[in-house]
């Protein structure tokens, strides 16, 4: 049965058998892992995770009909879960341990990767692998000082080192994208710096890059009330502009404002 991708969800259907022979490459997957795919669409990867014979496999679509066509495909070889998962609570889900994947809709692959990172303190999981739009790829992998360096570089390497895997054309895809996409390995850091909350780098980040163009002064003075105490301490430039900070910095001032809060 042909299913007509629909746009208001962005599915772009992976269908080049060497990029999907590559993602399970590089999962890595052996019969003790337990893989979740998130977008699992025609169930194309799906197949190819199968053959490496996990102890289980948890696919997540949010659209009924493909669902019920991998329901009638895989049967019980899979475990379904028909929801949103950016709708899905952290209990709904168990991702302790696990191997999370998936050739993700281009219009919400970045929510999906910030809900992740956000759960990781909680939810220990092995790697995750993702095919991202490009530009999107190109941000999160982005070094300070460069064009693409910004919130989304942050927050990412925030608790993740990422690795670049392959450039996608987008001849791999049905229906053909008009941009190319990016495949990146998330490996979880063994050590992160102190954060209480994702949602304070969050604000952090947005208040420091809506300003991007400024120097720094300016928004620290919106974070924080003595922001000269925080520059002196930080050892800050303030003329330096918000790419000029390397995510440490980013870090450490994310610490001084959850210190600040918390009195």
């Amino acid at each position: 049965m042909q299913f007509k991708p629909k746009k208001s969800l962005g599915q772009n259907f992976l269908k080049d058998e060497n990029i999907l022979k590559l993602i399970v490459e590089k999962a890595d997957i052996n019969k003790n892992d337990s893989v979740i795919e998130i977008g699992p669409g025609t169930g194309n990867l799906t197949k190819k995770i199968l053959f490496k014979m996990p102890h289980s496999i948890t696919v997540i679509e949010k659209d009924q009909n493909l669902s019920n066509k991998l329901k009638a495909d895989f049967k019980d070889k899979i475990n379904l879960i028909n929801k949103d998962f950016l709708l899905m609570k952290e209990k709904d889900i168990k991702l302790n341990d696990n191997i999370i994947l998936g050739n993700l809709p281009y219009n919400v692959s970045t929510e999906i990767l910030i809900k992740l990172i956000k759960t990781y303190k909680n939810s220990k999981y092995k790697k995750l692998l993702f095919m991202f739009q490009k530009e999107v790829a190109d941000r999160i992998i982005a070094n300070y000082n460069t064009k693409n360096y910004g919130r989304l570089s942050i927050i990412s390497q925030f608790a993740m080192n990422v690795y670049k895997i392959k450039d996608v054309s987008p001849n791999c895809f049905y229906p053909k994208p008009k941009v190319s996409s990016t495949l990146l390995l998330f490996i979880p850091k063994k050590k992160i710096y102190k954060i209480n909350e994702i949602k304070n780098l969050e604000y952090i980040t947005r208040t420091f890059f809506n300003l991007k163009r400024k120097m720094i002064k300016k928004p620290l003075k919106q974070i924080f009330k003595n922001f000269s105490n925080v520059e002196k301490k930080l050892k800050l430039k303030i003329n330096d502009r918000p790419q000029n900070l390397n995510p440490l910095t980013y870090y450490k001032i994310c610490e001084e404002y959850e210190k600040l809060a918390n009195k």
